[in-house]
């Protein structure tokens, strides 16, 4: 079985994705709400956190 790499977005990305601003892509980060990690200082998101993110945010308006 091959697993998809994993692709990391950059804060500005994630923004265009859930269009949102710099703020609030942060405060999900801060507040677990959106897996992230640090790679050399910089703040990279994986695809599939905000997959998930926009999942549960679906469960929960149904």
């Amino acid at each position: 079985m091959t697993t998809a790499p994993v692709e990391l977005l950059t804060v500005p990305e994630v923004m265009a994705r859930l269009k949102v601003g710099r703020t609030k892509v942060y405060d999900l980060i801060r507040t677990n709400r959106l897996v992230s990690i640090k790679v050399d200082g910089c703040r990279r998101i994986p695809d599939y956190a905000v997959r998930d993110f926009i999942a549960e945010q679906i469960g929960e308006a149904a």
